[in-house]
């Protein structure tokens, strides 16, 4: 019976669940044994859920990929660059297998990675990066590589969803929803790479790798997040028949692939819409296969680790296969921005100033930038003057709504910051 040695760089909340699943392996369904050959983390006196007890320690993150004693590097660090980078690479070029959960790593230099082991003959493995517990680098990769993928969409934070779901449900605000969400840990301490859409756009961009055989380039990925998201924007849509999410979406154009993270509003009826509280979620659509969903746990020690301990039994008949699954043969695509010309229906709130005139400047602003109103929702203006206005657009371009933003802006009636959001059409 095969045994692999684990050398676990990392013994936060994930790397202690995955010394957790090893240390009570008989009660899951392995192909051969696991053994821990080596820890490294930033406190080894640190008090942790489970014994390190017996294991032999290492100071340095590098040290430990190089050393003879393991044939599985798990880099559980964290962070684009530095020591995990530095690990990662060592234990590339020293023949041995690399998981990881680190999706900013994969986002900002998966090409290169992926490229040195290939060189090396061994396994990049990163399912644990994206969705947590949803197995949707393998499904993707290996189960539909039968599948022309057209679009890839997407729920690829939990703190997120977690805020826009609370926010509409309790008619809170996004400041104690989030209050709330680093109390329950939803939420870090320091939420900025949650919130701004920088960690699910990490995630988009490595399933647009994979689903398009497309050479990485995060500089490309277009992100905005949820944090300029605001109860009245929810409240609003939701009465227009509407779900405001933060989602990711990765595309084929005749230019290339199309990567980008922006709050979203879904019809009631669209299947990323139900999907509620910490939950992730990807849709992929393709030939001849048309629609398919995938749902589960995406952050938490439990579902990561899960999927740690997944890539790991993968290696007990490794193949070595492409880290993306892209073969020498594949057309190769480019990420690129989004054409100014690309059409889709927007959701749109304003305030305006609560005197006479003020909707007809909107509509005239509208008109003059090609943009039609399909259905329009006015409510009562606030005890600072100002009315706020929902709009549901016909289909035109992004420039056209862009323009009217900034049309919007000048009036002398509007007030605050204009909301745009594009509408995902149903698939009812």
């Amino acid at each position: 019976m095969k045994t692999l040695k684990l050398g676990i760089a990392g013994l936060g909340h994930v790397g202690c669940g995955l010394i957790d699943l090893v240390q009570r392996q008989d009660s899951l369904r392995l192909p051969g044994r696991v053994e821990v050959a080596g820890v490294t983390a930033r406190n080894r006196s640190r008090n942790r859920p489970v014994s390190t007890d017996g294991y032999e320690w290492f100071d340095d993150a590098a040290k430990l990929a190089a050393d003879d004693g393991i044939n599985v590097f798990v880099e559980l660090i964290g962070g684009s660059d530095g020591p995990a980078k530095v690990a990662v690479e060592t234990a590339l070029k020293s023949g041995k297998a690399v998981i990881t959960a680190n999706k900013a790593l994969i986002a900002m230099h998966g090409q290169e990675l992926a490229e040195l082991a290939r060189e090396n003959g061994v396994d990049l493995l990163f399912e644990a990066a994206v969705a947590g517990g949803v197995p949707v680098v393998r499904v993707l990769r290996d189960s539909l590589a039968g599948v022309d993928v057209r679009r890839v969409t997407g729920i690829l934070n939990g703190t997120c969803n977690f805020l826009t779901t609370e926010m509409l449900t309790t008619r809170r605000p996004y400041e104690v929803v989030l209050a709330e969400a680093q109390r329950l840990g939803y939420a870090e301490s320091d939420p900025t790479l949650d919130v701004s859409g920088m960690d699910a756009a990490h995630k988009a961009a490595i399933l647009a790798a994979i689903a398009f055989s497309a050479d990485l380039d995060f500089s490309k990925v277009s992100v905005r997040g949820v944090d300029e998201v605001e109860l009245l924007d929810l409240d609003l849509a939701d009465r227009l028949g509407l779900r405001i999410k933060l989602i990711t979406e990765g595309k084929i154009t005749n230019d290339g692939v199309v990567c980008r993270v922006e709050p979203m509003a879904l019809p009631v009826g669209h299947p990323l819409a139900r999907v509620n509280g910490s939950l992730n979620t990807v849709r992929v659509e393709g030939e001849p296969l048309g629609a398919v969903t995938l749902t589960g746990p995406g952050a938490g020690p439990g579902p990561t680790a899960s999927a740690v301990m997944g890539d790991v039994a993968k290696l007990f008949n490794p193949i070595a296969r492409p880290a993306f699954g892209r073969a020498d043969h594949h057309d190769v695509r480019a990420f690129v921005y989004a054409e100014s010309d690309e059409k889709s229906a927007f959701f749109l709130r304003v305030r305006l100033a609560d005197r006479a005139g003020a909707l007809a400047e909107l509509t005239e602003a509208l008109a003059e930038s090609g943009v039609s109103v399909d259905k329009l929702l006015q409510d009562s203006a606030d005890e600072n003057g100002a009315a706020p206005v929902a709009i549901v657009t016909h289909v035109c371009a992004r420039s056209e709504i862009e323009q009217a933003r900034e049309r919007l802006r000048a009036l002398d009636s509007n007030i605050g910051q204009p909301q745009i959001m594009a509408i995902e059409a149903s698939t009812d």
